[in-house]
């Protein structure tokens, strides 16, 4: 292929992807035919419903920006006591963020690659400061962007169809949207396990990690959300009676032992380390099954993200929820900058061979160069909160 040739076809596809990218902008400032969210004042409280079931409620900007103003306003009316949040369609709560328009706009540097990360992490700080009693109904698929609308809340439920994890480290990503703050406060190790494996926890795990407040199934959300709307100018309390009476009734799988809780002390000891690379020296030392299968996650995952992530972990546990978001803007500005962000969403998302070719390749390989050049601050566009 002659050159000329080969600088055409590069240019047209720049092109294409610039296009791709103004058309998700046009999405977020006209939105479609029908609404992506819908907002709707019922009783005590405002009912916040994710409306794209095809895209199992992915978050977009446009999403974003409909949902923070709105937010905002029903904390100052007066006549509002609780804010519901839940997803269409019986699928998913939130399955995360809208990655695809995320990647085609950091290839061509269209703002959108930062303005999605600013105005996601702002709405999850909004949530996490919220003064009125926030309730999210994670019923069905809730991962990266919809853990996000959910776990700084007050109380986030659970049901039998919740299919909760943080995958980030698959797609040269890291747990975001708070995850350095909520996931070293877990029990033990339980928050680093879940943040460099991206382990999956179903149904009533949810709660009993302590992502979620409470469990009810999935069947009696509607009856719960009637009670709670009709609540008389309640108080936190109020709500987290019903809330109670109702987890307290779910009996679905409660005899069954939390999945993890056969390997909670070998979590707790082999990833309690001062780096990755001895998180894998004590997984290779054990030797156990459990901990070969996490050795062979582990080796999939992208090594700039695993090191990115155990930083970001270690860092947020003794930091507010305002410090872990300036904190994770900076790293997802890196992840823009960089390469594994790309190629994982590539391997995972487009072309979907699962074969992703990190760059650098080996943990050894990422230098504590590398990786503080991910957590410095970015003067001016650092994120305001």
């Amino acid at each position: 292929m002659s050159a000329s040739l080969l600088s055409v076809r590069l240019r047209l596809k720049h092109f294409h992807r610039l296009h791709v990218v103004l058309q998700h902008v046009d999405m977020a400032t006209h939105g479609g035919s029908e609404a992506e969210v819908l907002l709707k004042k019922t009783g005590c409280a405002g009912v916040i419903t994710l409306n794209r079931p095809k895209a199992l409620n992915a978050l977009n900007l446009s999403m974003i920006q409909q949902i923070y103003p709105q937010l905002k306003v029903w904390e100052e009316d007066p006549k509002m006591f609780v804010i519901i949040m839940k997803g269409a369609g019986g699928k998913a709560f939130c399955a995360g963020g809208d990655i695809r328009a995320v990647t085609d706009a950091g290839t061509v540097g269209h703002r959108l690659a930062q303005d999605f990360f600013r105005e996601e992490y702002i709405l999850n700080n909004a949530i996490g400061t919220c003064k009125k009693t926030y309730v999210a109904l994670i019923d069905g698929i809730t991962m990266g962007g919809g853990v996000g609308l959910s776990v700084h809340g007050d109380f986030r439920v659970a049901t039998e169809k919740t299919l909760f994890a943080m995958p980030e480290t698959a797609i040269g990503l890291f747990p975001d949207v708070g995850g350095g703050y909520f996931l070293p406060r877990l029990s033990g190790k339980l928050g680093c396990y879940l943040a460099l494996t991206g382990f999956r926890l179903k149904g009533r795990d949810v709660q009993r990690a302590g992502v979620a407040t409470h469990f009810v199934e999935s069947e009696k959300l509607p009856a719960l959300e009637k009670d709670l709307t009709t609540l008389k100018s309640p108080s936190k309390e109020d709500v987290a009676d019903v809330l109670n009476s109702y987890h307290n009734k779910s009996k679905t799988d409660q005899e069954k032992p939390f999945i993890l809780e056969e390997h909670m002390d070998k979590i707790n000891s082999l990833f309690s380390a001062n780096s990755v690379e001895n998180v894998i020296e004590n997984l290779k030392k054990d030797g156990s099954s459990f901990a070969l299968q996490q050795l062979e996650t582990l080796k999939k995952m992208s090594p700039t993200s695993l090191k990115m992530t155990f930083r970001q972990l270690k860092e947020g546990v003794s930091m507010t929820l305002q410090e872990v978001l300036t904190m994770e803007y900076r790293l997802s500005q890196a992840c823009m900058r960089g390469h594994d962000f790309y190629e994982g969403v590539r391997a995972v998302l487009i072309d979907k061979d699962q074969n992703p070719k990190w760059k650098p390749a080996l943990l050894e390989e990422v230098t504590d160069e590398d990786l503080e050049s991910c957590f410095k601050p970015l003067g001016s566009n650092d994120l305001k909160l």
